[in-house]
């Protein structure tokens, strides 16, 4: 029995393992889209720090801007590359919103050239961290659990085994 419950705490742990990874890493994928030239109305808030991400075929100059809210937000440049790929879409993280105040802010990019070039704003790559973390440290806390009593109770059943046949054989 203690086995049984070892084993379903593992298969919990897996499936709490994999809906952190996947719930983490598909909240990335940006949550609103737009073409180039148009604008997008996003709510910023400086604990969050919202992303700008791009998906082209090719690269491109492109330019974005930010205005409104109840102060001068800004646009910094990522470093390095960070992709994220949703639905065969594959979105490059470009820029992050760093918003002084929470507020209502839009968004407009734009870019040289025909290329076909979609712009989104979603969760900044790093925010999938804590997602994955978190669903790795509950799945290895639940498989534990699970393990941890299944070896309890077998080391119980084991010792009270042990001091019934002492016993039976002292009696006989």
């Amino acid at each position: 029995m203690a086995w049984i419950v070892a084993v379903l705490c593992g298969i919990l742990g897996v499936v709490l393992f994999v809906g952190g990874v996947v719930g983490g890493v598909s909240d990335l994928a940006p949550t609103k889209t737009f073409a180039s030239g148009e604008s997008v109305t996003i709510t910023a808030d400086p604990a969050d720090k919202p992303a700008i991400y791009i998906s082209t075929d090719t690269p491109v100059n492109y330019t974005c801007q930010i205005s409104g809210g109840t102060g001068q937000a800004k646009l910094a440049r990522t470093t390095g590359s960070e992709t994220v790929t949703l639905n065969g879409v594959v979105w490059e993280q470009i820029l992050v919103v760093n918003a002084p105040a929470k507020g209502d802010y839009q968004v407009t990019c734009g870019n040289e050239g025909t290329a076909t070039v979609r712009y989104g704003v979603g969760k900044p790559l790093s925010s999938a961290v804590s997602g994955i973390a978190g669903g790795t440290l509950t799945g290895l806390l639940a498989g534990g659990a699970g393990l941890l009593a299944a070896v309890i109770a077998t080391v119980v059943v084991l010792v009270r085994r042990s001091s019934a046949r002492k016993r039976l054989a002292a009696a006989g």
